[in-house]
């Protein structure tokens, strides 16, 4: 019985004309009940059905409903804590978001994600590993090369390779992004000055070699700002593909990590301490992981090209490289035959000759000699 259903018993202070019946049985007596009633009732001997009616019932109830929202209360309260966890990180992702989808700060944001990610790969090699695994990892993350030698790694703090990285990272990126440009400008430029009036925004596709995505650029923007727009627009979509790509998959494992750190009671440990140290990790992880996806995607964007648009230099040379590779095949099958290797000798075929003066066997009715055989 909750209060909304008790308060409807009585209005304005009347006492009200509903009753209530509770059985004994019922899961709230049972619970935080008396076991005194029980055993009142078997002593005076009243049957199974009966209606009780006592003062000492009523405010047995009463106690046992208050325990029951008390209890209730509790598991709303412990809930709220499991939210609030959440909440702190929905904040931080929504941010994101919002920045990269009004297009507010995600200039920033991308910077912002350059140096954190920079920071923790060499936070996480220099000191424990050498250079050739800092420089293995780069390239397995990054596609790019560190830009230092293994002196620089070697000599320096974590402070001037951070630094020295850092400086190169952003050099590579600003030449990607200004490659990007040059390569698309004369289309939108074309585009804007031939079908401005049809055409608001153009598709232009944008690969890292493993997924392509459509990168919307508005025209108007791009012919103002030389083609800049697109570096802004392709920013923009590949942080807001990744981040909910990544989020969508960090709530399933915050929905796993609390269903498994209930466990934890049989430990005497608080569940509620070890969801918050778990899912700051994972959160954590989470945000590493988008950032480097974002900078990975950005270093490696191209426009990819059709078969027709490739350089045709290119094209002759691999055409010629097919016919070396021909030729080379035939002059090895050659080799092999003039090197005295044994033939294998096919089956003969035995046949009866016909003779000029017998019918053609192609059926006109005509002899061999004046048909099909008048050549031979």
């Amino acid at each position: 019985m909750d209060r909304q259903l008790r308060g409807r018993a009585g209005r304005q202070g009347d006492p009200g004309s509903s009753s209530f019946f509770v059985s004994l049985e019922d899961d709230l007596m049972r619970l935080f009940g008396s076991e005194r009633i029980a055993g009142l009732v078997d002593k005076m001997g009243l049957k199974e059905g009966e209606v009780l009616q006592h003062s000492m019932l009523s405010k047995s109830i009463e106690r046992a409903q208050r325990k029951v929202e008390e209890n209730n209360f509790g598991i709303r309260k412990r809930l709220l804590e499991y939210d609030d966890v959440m909440n702190s990180q929905r904040e931080v992702i929504y941010t994101r978001r919002r920045n990269a989808l009004y297009g507010e700060r995600v200039d920033v944001d991308v910077q912002n994600m350059i140096t954190d990610y920079c920071e923790s790969l060499v936070a996480t090699n220099h000191g424990s590993a050498d250079f050739e695994t800092f420089e293995y990892e780069t390239i397995r993350l990054l596609s790019i090369e560190p830009g230092m030698d293994e002196e620089t790694y070697n000599k320096g703090s974590q402070d001037e390779v951070y630094e020295k990285f850092l400086e190169n990272i952003r050099s590579v990126y600003r030449r990607r992004i200004d490659f990007l440009t040059q390569q698309a400008w004369p289309i939108m430029k074309q585009i804007y000055e031939t079908q401005s009036a049809t055409y608001e925004n153009i598709a232009i596709p944008v690969s890292d070699g493993n997924k392509i995505m459509q990168v919307v650029v508005n025209l108007k923007k791009s012919f103002e700002t030389d083609g800049k727009e697109l570096g802004r627009a392709l920013n923009k979509n590949i942080t807001l593909m990744l981040i909910d790509e990544h989020w969508k998959e960090h709530l399933r494992e915050m929905d796993d990590l609390k269903q498994s750190v209930q466990n934890a009671t049989y430990e005497q440990k608080d569940p509620l301490l070890i969801y918050k140290f778990e899912s700051f990790q994972l959160f954590k992880t989470m945000l590493d992981k988008v950032n480097r996806d974002v900078l990975a995607f950005l270093l490696k964007a191209h426009i990819p090209l059709r078969e027709a648009q490739r350089d045709p230099i290119s094209v002759r040379q691999e055409q010629r490289k097919k016919t070396d590779l021909t030729n080379m095949r035939t002059s090895r099958q050659d080799l092999a035959t003039s090197s005295g290797e044994p033939k294998t000798q096919g089956p003969v075929h035995v046949e009866k000759r016909v003779g000029r003066n017998d019918p053609c066997p192609c059926g006109s009715g005509k002899k061999f000699k004046n048909c099909h055989g008048a050549n031979i």
